[in-house]
């Protein structure tokens, strides 16, 4: 493929993130969990093990407190999340999810699963290895969430 033909490798990256974002959407919402929005799942995915302050949904999430405050409702009032207090900060809360929210997350995380598994035998093992390690190793320096 010559450079005019070649996709901007940030795009390259995005289709395929896009790709596996939609699929999963789909899937969940085919396992019954069809009354979210992809906003509110963008902002639900970010939410940690142990709970997230709103202020680092927001941030993470690339909208406002505002934004991910009316989200965060939305999706509490929908059963999937609820707020709880900080056991860190009694002034602060923290998102939790639900129930609800874990068996959505099954869902796509099955789901996932397949994506990966097909990406692997298309690439092939090695190939698809080399990827991640590569992609983990790209995010040292561009993802300030990486834990």
């Amino acid at each position: 493929m010559d450079d005019e033909q070649r996709v901007n490798l940030g795009v390259s990256l995005f289709i395929p993130y896009r790709y596996t974002e939609d699929r999963m959407f789909r899937a969940v919402q085919d396992a019954g969990f069809d009354d979210w929005t992809l906003a509110q799942c963008r902002v639900f995915q970010r939410i940690a093990d142990d709970g997230s302050r709103l202020t680092d949904l927001a941030d993470q999430a690339q909208v406002t407190k505002q934004s991910a405050g009316v989200l965060v409702d939305q999706l509490e009032s929908l059963g999937y999340v609820r707020r709880v207090p900080d056991p860190t900060d009694g002034r602060a809360r923290l998102i939790v999810i639900e129930e609800r929210g874990r068996r959505a997350l099954e869902v796509a995380k099955e789901t996932l699963d397949e994506i990966l598994a097909e990406w692997e035998s298309y690439l092939g093992t090695r190939n698809f290895t080399l990827l991640q390690e590569i992609l983990d190793q790209l995010r040292e320096i561009t993802d300030p969430y990486a834990r």
